[in-house]
């Protein structure tokens, strides 16, 4: 039978693919974003959010907490890629969301599986590469080959998975070719860029809809389907090593530390009952991406999950920034 081997979770977050010298860009989005999602689970503008913060968060504001953060988040994300290479993996699944990359309005699954042999990432062409934001620009390496790039996918896997999950009651999307001109997206093609995945490495990509209401799923629903992944994984027919992967998260564009040790702290504990608990209007915009985490943790259930870090990377006073989150699971 096929055998879960490893798993690893990493935010994705521009953030972590820049120099501190960038970080300003990103915080200047934060100042014009209208919808930013405080601790309240309400959305605020900037302004709202810096007359009620906390005055020392400017003090997370310095150059040298940025570097030192930054040489933080880059050792974890080595070490994620050490962990995910030392499973040697015959096939990795990945949750991830497509953020208007794949899907756009004319269909945004709830769930969705590809059953063809490879997806592309298309890099942006130069006239609307040229007009994103700097931090944005400089953090594309992440997220897209400098050309046209084919990634293998395991479409016996991927269908395995599919009639596991239509079987046990989720309504899944099945496609099996790629929307003409459409990218596969910066959550799929992250562990290949930044965690060093080989080329030779087949993926499963599992799309969640976390991002776009109404169709967006619970936290329960995730964890269930994780579940399913993992039925479907251990019952294969097949000798073949598999490692998950949970792409995106963890609180963002508002950094609530509170709520990502929450998460943490469940994923570490295996604790089904907590990771099922939140709510959606709390699980909303960038924070939403930890539905990927919760999906991974139910496939993931029978490993032993590390904390390798946690950093806060406020980018301005009122508290925006991205909570970056590092995590592992291993056999006993």
């Amino acid at each position: 039978m096929a055998e879960i081997v490893a798993g690893i979770a990493s935010s994705h977050t521009p953030q972590l693919s820049t120099g501190t010298d960038l970080w300003s860009d990103h915080a200047a989005r934060d100042r014009n974003n209208k919808k930013l999602l405080g601790h309240d689970a309400e959305f605020h503008t900037y302004e709202e959010l810096l007359a009620t913060a906390d005055p020392g968060l400017a003090d997370e504001i310095t150059a040298e907490v940025w570097a030192a953060k930054h040489d933080r988040c880059q050792k974890a994300l080595r070490l994620l890629g050490d962990r995910l290479a030392a499973a040697k993996a015959d096939i990795v699944v990945i949750y991830g969301d497509d953020q208007n990359e794949l899907f756009t309005d004319d269909g945004v699954p709830t769930f969705s599986c590809f059953t063809g042999s490879e997806l592309i990432d298309r890099p942006l062409p130069g006239e609307a590469f040229a007009k994103l934001p700097k931090g944005i620009q400089a953090a594309s390496w992440a997220a897209h080959g400098s050309e046209p790039t084919a990634h293998q996918v395991s479409a016996e896997l991927s269908r395995r998975v599919l009639d596991f999950l239509v079987e046990n009651d989720f309504d899944m999307t099945r496609f099996g070719r790629q929307p003409e001109g459409r990218s596969l997206g910066h959550a799929f093609t992250f562990p290949r860029y930044r965690l060093g995945l080989s080329p030779d490495v087949p993926i499963v990509p599992i799309f969640i809809n976390t991002y776009y209401p109404p169709n967006v799923p619970t936290a329960g629903r995730c964890y269930a389907l994780g579940s399913v992944v993992r039925q479907a994984i251990e019952s294969w027919d097949s000798e073949a090593r598999v490692a998950i992967v949970a792409s995106g998260g963890l609180s963002h564009f508002v950094v609530d530390e509170d709520l990502d040790w929450r998460v943490l702290n469940a994923i570490e504990r295996n604790d089904a009952v907590a990771l099922t608990a939140f709510s959606r209007r709390r699980l909303r915009s960038g924070t939403s991406e930890i539905l990927n985490w919760i999906a991974a943790a139910g496939t993931l259930g029978g490993l032993r999950a590390s904390i390798i870090d946690y950093v806060p990377g406020y980018r301005t006073p009122a508290g925006t920034g991205a909570g970056m989150a590092f995590v592992s699971w291993a056999r006993e």
